[in-house]
């Protein structure tokens, strides 16, 4: 599980319009449908701890087991950004 020394990395698995309109600071975006072609230079590290969310859910627990089964040690399914309590951002610098 996650301790306080692991890196955290922060994956939006929607599309880049919805990423657009409004995602989690820092967060990578990672479309689900590009699992698997893309995932190698913006997540290198199979060992890293990665929460993975989407808009409601659902594409972040099929994304969450893409990952697990590319090899991904660490992965979390971190829901919907819908039930996300604090701010979003639209600055695509993240």
């Amino acid at each position: 599980m996650m301790n306080g020394d692991d890196p955290v990395l922060i994956v939006d698995v929607r599309t880049e319009e919805e990423y657009a309109t409004g995602h989690i600071p820092g967060a990578l975006l990672l479309p689900n449908e590009t699992i698997g072609e893309t995932q190698p230079e913006l997540l290198p590290d199979k060992n890293a701890t990665i929460l993975v969310y989407c808009r409601s859910g659902n594409r972040s627990r099929t994304a969450s087991i893409k990952l697990l089964g590319l090899g991904y040690e660490n992965v979390y399914d971190f829901g919907g950004i819908t039930s996300w309590p604090y701010e979003i951002t639209t600055d695509n610098a993240a």
